[in-house]
């Protein structure tokens, strides 16, 4: 069943390019898509900002949470691309659409960058095309962002790329590496109605 406003994508979802990134689905079958999810996945500061629902341990729970992330993409309720270099299709990173509501037309994007890639503004430009993207194309209202508070680079990103600071939430996100304490995040939002940016 289809909602009114909003477009069903076809599967893959459409490649997306710019500033000299491209942005492509994820292979579970890809023995380095595999690699790079498991690198971003353990890499020390991503786990200090992030506790995923299920903790990657080797490569095994790396293929099985990147498997999972497929058929999320396949079924329509995410949007997940691994970040590449559009010259030499080096694995760059890791942009997501998540929690796509296709009543309410919004949904929740998170990214990460493998360490040699920081500092090259790649989470900015991987965000720039995919909000473009799911506000236009995707058919969008609303695309949510929300970091713990303290993580700055992730709040001016968000900033840099049109999501507007909207509050706190209270106790919202899981401490670093636990499950059992939480902590505030930062909810940032950019609708389809509002300007453009190029960053």
């Amino acid at each position: 069943m289809t909602h009114p406003g909003i477009r069903t994508p076809a599967h893959p979802f459409p490649d997306l390019h710019g500033h000299g990134l491209r942005l492509r689905p994820w292979d579970a079958d890809s023995e380095v898509d595999v690699e790079t999810w498991f690198r971003g996945r353990i890499d020390p500061e991503l786990r200090r900002w992030n506790t995923p629902l299920k903790i990657t341990t080797d490569l095994d729970s790396a293929r099985e949470s990147l498997r999972d992330t497929v058929r999320k993409n396949a079924e329509g309720t995410a949007a997940s691309y691994c970040v590449t270099d559009a010259a030499t299709g080096t694995p760059l990173g890791h942009i997501g659409v998540n929690v796509i509501n296709r009543v309410m037309n919004t949904a929740r994007v998170g990214y990460w960058v493998l360490p040699e890639a920081r500092g090259r503004r790649v989470a900015t430009h991987a965000l720039a095309l995919t909000a473009r993207w799911a506000l236009t194309e995707l058919g969008l209202h609303r695309l949510e962002l929300d970091h713990a508070v303290g993580h700055d680079s992730s709040c001016h990103i968000a900033e840099r790329c049109g999501f507007r600071h909207e509050g706190t939430l209270r106790g919202a996100m899981w401490e670093a590496e636990r499950h059992d304490a939480y902590r505030d995040m930062h909810l940032h939002a950019r609708l389809a109605t509002d300007p453009d940016v190029n960053p």
